[in-house]
């Protein structure tokens, strides 16, 4: 058996030979200086819908990229009708094979709003703090907006031939909020500028343990498919003075107790039996007993009980269906004549609205709630994760954390891959940033990123990205 110390310097020897990062040197890249200074920048760069503009990021990304050398003619901004602050862009550094299908870094600039009285530190200041960078979008996701426009810079820089030409479009809209979505809107109005036979997207990141110590290294093969309902019941009302059993609002009431209490089956497709499989040897004793048991039989109720104390493990399992909003009533002297909730679902991969609709029909079991579907995404296959795919993001993992296992996983949250794969290009989450187990903030309070973990996904992202635009086929 090798000593540690002897593990150690092989391993580091490796990855020198491989041209990588080793997790000592990732703190200590090439042009720290720079690439801090293009992070801090479009942190700085409030791109919220309430009160920023992605088009003023897009803009100040295009400026620094073309004063850093990048071609102007390959830079290409645009700006769709009628929405001033959804600016995109799209930049492309060509291959030496123009038949072969290109790699796309996709990645969406606007944020989460974020008020200032509520947060420790100002949103939109770029601060640096106890081994953490602090800011709006930092996680959620402008490290890795920043990392696609430093790997082309880089590239630029070395003089970097690559087989497959790759290409970069930062957009707006992901997070919704007003803006157009720009993914969509790319596909529909320059679908030959961004088309691409691979695209490498948010959604996959590392897992830290309470003390740091990466899990995992996750690689989103799949996300859920975003539906959203409306339950509505109406009533002659009066008075309310004089009450009658026939009450919206209990009508109501009684539909979303009978939802809280419904969970769908058990559904496995290859992403999350994929991550259920690999993830059982990892995480160990019960639960990982639990993930082995549900993988072999989806309705092996114990396991699925166990599993279900995990929000994540609960939501990765099945579709789910949640109230977000409600609405009732017109008067406070009045008996309610309308009452209606929103019910926000996430469904698995190739479920059709039609079998959400009638799955909550069925449980709501009352004819006075009316139950209509009123945002739906046509069900689309997620791209297949083969050995090609998966094969040179496992590699370069390892030569960075050696012995963290790169997982498939289908993603309960939804991205801009939805548009992309739905028009034909397969997009995959991955990112090599690794996340705290409280989440670092994204979409809450005091937003943050270990500076340690955006250094070695600065690595990670560049070897991989340089994998990919070098496979043959």
């Amino acid at each position: 058996m090798r000593t540690f110390g002897r593990w150690l310097a092989g391993s580091i020897m490796a990855m020198a030979a491989a041209g990588l990062a080793t997790p000592s040197q990732a703190a200590t890249a090439p042009d720290d200086a720079s690439f801090r200074a293009l992070l801090k920048e479009m942190v700085e760069t409030d791109s919220s819908a309430e009160s920023g503009s992605c088009t003023a990021v897009t803009e100040k990304v295009a400026a620094r990229m073309k004063a850093a050398g990048f071609p102007e003619q390959n830079l290409h901004l645009f700006v769709p009708e009628g929405d001033p602050k959804a600016g995109i862009l799209v930049a492309v550094y060509p291959g030496r094979d123009p038949k072969l299908k290109a790699v796309l870094m996709l990645g969406h600039v606007d944020v989460v709003n974020a008020r200032r009285a509520d947060w420790t530190r100002d949103p939109y200041a770029f601060i640096e703090e106890n081994g953490y960078y602090y800011g709006r979008g930092v996680a959620d996701m402008k490290a890795q907006d920043a990392i696609w426009v430093d790997n082309l810079l880089r590239f630029q820089a070395e003089k970097y031939k690559p087989l497959r030409t790759i290409k970069m479009a930062l957009t707006c809209g992901e997070e919704g909020g007003g803006f157009v979505n720009g993914a969509r809107w790319l596909v529909d109005n320059q679908k030959a500028l961004v088309d691409a036979g691979l695209a490498l997207n948010e959604g996959g990141y590392g897992e830290l343990d309470e003390k740091g110590n990466p899990i995992d290294q996750q690689f989103q093969a799949a996300q859920k498919v975003v539906m959203q309902f409306t339950l509505e019941t109406t009533n002659p009302g009066g008075h309310s003075s004089v009450p009658r059993p026939d009450n919206a609002i209990y009508s109501l009431a009684r539909a979303l107790d009978r939802l809280s209490r419904y969970d769908f089956p058990v559904q496995f497709i290859d992403a999350n039996k994929a991550y259920f499989t690999r993830m059982a040897s990892v995480v160990g004793g019960e639960k990982g007993k639990a993930m082995t048991a549900i993988v072999a039989n989806p309705q092996d109720k114990a396991a699925s009980d166990l599993l279900n104390t995990s929000p994540a493990h609960h939501s990765m399992l099945r579709t789910t269906c949640v109230a977000t909003l409600l609405s009732a009533g017109h008067a406070a002297n009045a008996l309610p004549q309308r009452a209606t909730a929103t019910v926000n679902c996430r469904v698995m991969p190739g479920v059709p609205t039609e079998e959400v609709l009638a799955t909550l029909v069925k449980v709501v079991d009352d004819p006075e709630v009316k139950v209509t579907a009123s945002r739906g995404y046509r069900p689309a296959n997620p791209a297949p994760v083969t050995d090609k795919i998966l094969a040179p993001a496992t590699k370069v993992s390892q030569q960075i954390w050696p012995n963290v296992p790169v997982v498939p996983y289908l993603a309960t949250g939804a991205t801009d891959a939805v548009s992309l794969n739905a028009a034909g290009i397969p997009t995959y989450g991955v990112s090599g940033l690794f996340r705290d187990p409280d989440g670092n903030g994204v979409h809450g309070l005091n937003e943050r990123l270990r500076v340690r973990s955006v250094m070695e996904g600065r690595q990670f992202l560049y070897g991989l990205v340089k994998a990919y635009a070098d496979q043959k086929d």
